[in-house]
């Protein structure tokens, strides 16, 4: 099971890096990206890898999203030795991009760790089925404001569907989880990012980043199986536990074997909830 929530964080801030892990996500993600000037790109570096020294073994996923291009090797390498569950690869165009990525672990001994890459660009989605098919792949993630621009799409445009479903259908032919979905960077109208975060769990998104700890408990919730689909699987497990081949349920349904695993996989989903901090 792939964590249901990640939490963003600066790669350069000290103190929310410390209580990152203690904010209820299943996974945070140390950003020496987007989230750090130009100049503080080495500091940073330092910061993460000190902040994994301190955490490493928490019982939460640790991620680092590192830079693009050149100085993705100079990230990558201030992981070395440490237990980083893997790295956040922005801007991929192809599987070129993943494999600079997985030889840059290689050459850190980070044999353990895994790679998401960023679906923010149109080549990557042209390349798609490549990249899953590129080793250590965990999951996608949607980056759609980056793609939204190149696109020139906008954020209500009705074409995300179609590239939600895209990511999706790709992981499953990969045997993937399915993607990590866009970042949403209003965290005050929580009733909306649950409404949206829904939408995307129903389209096959099994995950969300977070960049504010506001926004993990709704995401969390949306993110899981209903206290009704939990019910209707039990239900259909326990049917199927009485009978021999294909039963019928009671409104006369046939349970095959599509439905049977459907139950199966709501059960797998269903955990308890996450404990948030403030």
């Amino acid at each position: 099971m792939a964590a249901r929530t990640y939490l963003f964080v600066p790669g350069d801030n000290r103190r929310m890096l410390s209580k990152a892990h203690l904010r209820g996500a299943g996974a945070v993600i140390a950003d020496l990206e987007d989230a750090v000037a130009a100049g503080g790109k080495e500091a940073a570096r330092s910061m993460v890898a000190r902040w994994l020294d301190e955490v490493g073994g928490v019982g939460v996923e640790l991620w680092v999203r590192v830079n693009p291009g050149e100085l993705l090797e100079a990230d990558v390498a201030a992981l070395s030795a440490r237990a980083v569950t893997g790295v956040v690869v922005p801007k991929v165009t192809g599987p070129r991009d993943v494999g600079a990525a997985v030889a840059a672990l290689e050459r850190a001994a980070l044999d353990k760790a895994g790679i998401i890459p960023m679906v923010e660009a149109a080549a990557a989605l042209a390349s798609i089925h490549e990249i899953v098919a590129a080793p250590r792949i965990h999951q996608l993630m949607l980056g759609d404001m980056d793609l939204g621009a190149e696109l020139g799409m906008a954020p209500t445009s009705p074409g995300w569907t179609s590239i939600r479903v895209q990511l999706v259908v790709a992981s499953a032919a990969a045997g993937l989880v399915g993607p990590i979905g866009p970042v949403d960077p209003d965290f005050t109208d929580l009733d909306r990012i649950a409404a949206e975060t829904r939408e995307l769990y129903e389209l096959g998104f099994r995950s969300r980043p977070a960049i504010h700890p506001a926004q993990l408990p709704p995401m969390e919730r949306a993110l899981a199986p209903t206290d009704a689909e939990v019910g209707w699987a039990r239900g259909i497990v326990a049917l199927l536990d009485e009978t021999t081949g294909v039963a019928v349920d009671e409104a006369g349904r046939m349970i095959d074997e599509a439905v049977a695993k459907r139950a199966r996989r709501i059960l797998d989903e269903a955990a308890p909830e996450a404990s948030f901090e403030a």
